[in-house]
C-alpha cells in the first residue's frame, strides 16, 4: 500500500503534534517525579531544625497559657513525645511532634 503524495505533509503534521504532546507530557511527568522526591527531604529538613530547645519552650509557655481541654492534652501528649525523641537523638521525630503540639496551641 503506498500512500499520495498529497497526504504525506498532513500524517507529519499529526506526527508532529503526537510527538509535541508526547514531550509535554513527559515534561510534566519528569517536573511531578522532582516535586515528589524533594518534598520529603524538604518536610525532613524543616522538622529537624524545628527541633530545639528555644521552641520547646516557646511551645510549652504556649501550652500552658491554653485552657484546659481536648486541645492542651494533645498538645501536652505531643510535647512530651517531642522531648522524648530529642533526648533518644530522634530529630525527625521530635520535630514532628513538636510541629503538632504547635498546631494544637493554634486550636487546629
Amino acid at each position: 500500500m503506498s500512500q499520495s503524495p498529497a497526504m504525506s505533509p498532513v500524517l507529519s503534521q499529526e506526527q508532529e503534534k503526537e510527538s509535541n504532546v508526547m514531550t509535554k507530557l513527559l515534561g510534566v511527568i519528569a517536573i511531578a517525579a522532582v516535586a515528589f522526591a524533594v518534598a520529603p527531604a524538604q518536610a525532613a529538613k524543616h522538622a529537624m531544625g524545628g527541633c530545639s530547645g528555644a521552641n520547646l519552650e516557646k511551645t510549652e509557655t504556649a501550652i500552658e497559657n491554653m485552657a484546659d481541654g481536648d486541645g492542651k492534652m494533645v498538645a501536652q501528649k505531643e510535647i512530651t513525645a517531642a522531648q522524648d525523641s530529642l533526648l533518644n537523638g530522634k530529630m525527625g521525630a521530635c520535630g514532628a511532634h513538636l510541629n503538632k503540639a504547635m498546631h494544637a496551641t493554634m486550636g487546629k
